[in-house]
């Protein structure tokens, strides 16, 4: 199975765009959470409804899950807790969200909401211990923050990491846990987009400007994550011991050739006709 793996599009629409271009090019498209900003000019609710619709192109071409980050909190519980209430209404649409365990071929994926209070931490514990239950051989988790301690969640002078979220990778050990959330950790000294906690590979896919987006591919049947952004194309080899730094991408596969393919709309387009 190969998974493209995106987090913190803050609702920048021109990476959406390549999103819904790349999608047909990949079994699973993993969505880390921070799809909306809450800096935008744009009211939030006007950004749910767009951002919907593009999950729903999403849906249309391939399997999709997304989990919520910090900025995709638009309403209270009724706890007081900060919560992304619309993104459990993506299930309409085909597509795994917050609090869900999906089984895809023999892998099982968790789908953890962002936590801004004890309630839904409470939430995510219970989550995780029912799903370790009956986990197969390999259990990935979206979780949109990072661990703490870790390279990925290394911000320049100090972590911005979940530290509940090291406990629970202690306690379950899943194969791989995916996040964003801290988005200079790959491109700064002593960060990196990748660390081994244990037995547990972790990710960040950081974030830059532009098109297309900084992303990953996971791809399970050759044990290998990819990570691409402007001008760097890395690997690791995800059935050895952790090794850094990653090595460079030095012959393309057939689908980055295709995804590098995808031409920008605005660039595209016809120059106006002079008058």
């Amino acid at each position: 199975m190969r998974c493209l793996i995106v987090a913190d599009l803050h609702y920048t629409l021109p990476q959406f765009d390549w999103l819904v271009a790349a999608a047909e090019h990949f079994d699973l498209v993993v969505f880390a959470g921070d799809a909306l900003d809450l800096a935008s000019i744009v009211d939030i609710r006007a950004q749910i409804v767009v951002v919907k619709k593009y999950l729903g192109l999403l849906a249309a071409r391939t399997r999709v899950m997304i989990c919520s980050g910090n900025h995709d909190l638009e309403e209270r519980s009724a706890d007081g807790e900060k919560i992304a209430a619309w993104i459990s209404t993506v299930r309409a649409l085909g597509i795994a969200s917050d609090g869900d365990d999906l089984l895809v071929d023999d892998i099982m994926f968790s789908v953890c909401p962002w936590w801004d209070g004890p309630r839904v931490k409470a939430a995510i514990a219970r989550q995780l211990e029912a799903a370790a239950a009956r986990r197969p051989a390999r259990w990935i988790w979206v979780h949109h923050a990072p661990p703490a301690n870790s390279p990925v969640s290394w911000g320049g002078k100090r972590f911005f990491g979940d530290t509940e979220l090291e406990g629970f990778i202690a306690r379950h050990r899943p194969a791989v846990v995916i996040s964003g959330h801290v988005h200079q950790s790959p491109f700064i000294k002593d960060g990196s987009w990748f660390d081994r906690l244990g037995e547990t590979w972790v990710f960040n896919t950081g974030r830059q400007p532009g098109r297309p987006p900084t992303y990953m591919v996971l791809d399970t049947d050759e044990q290998r994550a990819l990570w691409l952004a402007a001008g760097q194309a890395e690997w690791i080899d995800l059935a050895a011991p952790l090794q850094r730094p990653a090595q460079p991408v030095t012959s393309a596969p057939d689908w980055l050739r295709a995804v590098d393919r995808i031409p920008d709309p605005f660039l595209a387009r016809p120059a106006a006709a002079a008058g």
